[in-house]
């Protein structure tokens, strides 16, 4: 068996959060249940020990929500204690959290800390920027009380990196949101997405526009690279790898899905978190392996769609970089097949524009060895 990615939604779409353009909250609200309760731990344990069965060499466990800290540490300490159990064959074991910061505090921190919790902490940039589009229940700015929690991570030594999700607001501001980031060293930029419905948002982001965030971006993270204070930027640096003959980090960037598992807070199982809905349902963690699940005739679609390559992707001269991006960015589907990017020409004119600097890197890296 292969290694195996795991993400759990702890506490499903629930949120101590109200995010603008949170793609979760869209994907549940389009569910006969919208929100499915926090995970028992009889289910947990269902998942981890089942795990540990179908994998081999690693198994990654990522937490996302919602708001996965909204689980409760108990939680978590369970779930080390489970992986302890069960982990018989003494595989690698990866555990990442991606939360919205608000609830992190000491405990939490030291907790990560202690079991090298790969955290991921979305900020968006500017206060001014975050705070219009991550409020908090009550409708308020979050932007204190996430650098807080960076704040608890930093004091106990926690591995953590930024996630920052590009709209329109972000686009326009490319340096500001960088250098406002680039103290925290690693960053990840995510271009944000159209509701379901593809009814148009305040926050819409047009292809132009994240070409435009995409070029200025890259053009500071050169400035950077190789200086006394490098800032990484996932994507950036997966395009230098990929050009020293590293393989792509995600599905998104390979071009096709993946078979990882999206185990919803009532083991509910899903090939993905951006399709955790009604129709993609694979079946449940209490009544199968994860053999079954990922050998399913739903499963099989799922991945096989995603392999379509358009015409105009295979001549493209960027190809062997893009890839043809995440599968929903490349909807609607045509005739059962996937459309371009929605970001095809802001991705044309980014590798236009970065090419030649992406190939020095990967020369001077092949250099440094």
């Amino acid at each position: 068996m292969p290694p195996l990615t795991v993400m759990i939604k702890p506490v499903s779409s629930l949120c101590n959060m109200r995010c603008a353009y949170c793609f979760y909250a869209d994907v549940s609200r389009n569910r006969r249940i919208s929100n499915i309760g926090t995970m028992s731990d009889q289910t947990l344990e269902k998942v981890v020990r089942k795990a540990f069965v179908y994998a081999d060499g690693c198994v990654s466990f990522v937490f996302q929500g919602g708001e996965p800290t909204l689980a409760g540490l108990d939680f978590y300490r369970l779930l080390v204690r489970l992986q302890k159990q069960y982990n018989t064959r003494r595989l690698l074991v990866t555990n990442s959290l991606q939360t919205n910061g608000y609830a992190l505090d000491d405990a939490f921190a030291a907790f990560f800390a202690e079991h090298r919790f790969l955290v991921g902490i979305s900020l968006d940039g500017t206060r001014e920027i975050h705070d219009a589009q991550r409020k908090d229940t009550l409708g308020k700015g979050t932007y204190d009380q996430v650098l807080n929690g960076i704040t608890c991570l930093k004091r106990h030594g926690a591995d953590y990196n930024i996630l920052c999700v590009v709209n329109t607001f972000a686009a326009h501001s490319a340096r500001q949101v960088f250098e406002n980031l680039r103290t925290h060293t690693f960053l990840q930029f995510i271009p944000c997405l159209d509701s379901l419905d593809k009814q148009s948002q305040i926050d819409s982001l047009s292809p132009e526009d994240y070409g435009n965030f995409l070029i200025e971006t890259f053009d500071l993270y050169a400035r950077a690279f190789g200086g006394a204070r490098p800032v990484s930027v996932r994507d950036f640096d997966v395009y230098v790898g990929m050009l020293r003959g590293h393989p792509p980090e995600s599905c998104a960037q390979a071009g096709a899905c993946a078979a990882y598992a999206l185990v919803e807070s009532d083991g509910g199982v899903y090939p993905c978190d951006f399709y955790a809905l009604d129709e993609y349902l694979l079946g449940n963690i209490h009544d199968m392996s994860f053999s079954r699940l990922f050998h399913t005739s739903k499963m099989r679609m799922f991945l096989e769609s995603s392999r379509s390559v358009p015409p105009e992707c295979e001549a493209c001269d960027y190809y062997s970089l893009c890839r043809g991006g995440c599968r929903r960015y490349r909807e609607p589907f045509v005739a059962g097949a996937p459309s371009l990017n929605r970001f095809c020409s802001g991705y044309k004119r980014f590798f236009a524009h970065a090419g030649p600097a992406l190939r020095a890197m990967a020369l001077a890296r092949n250099r440094m060895g």
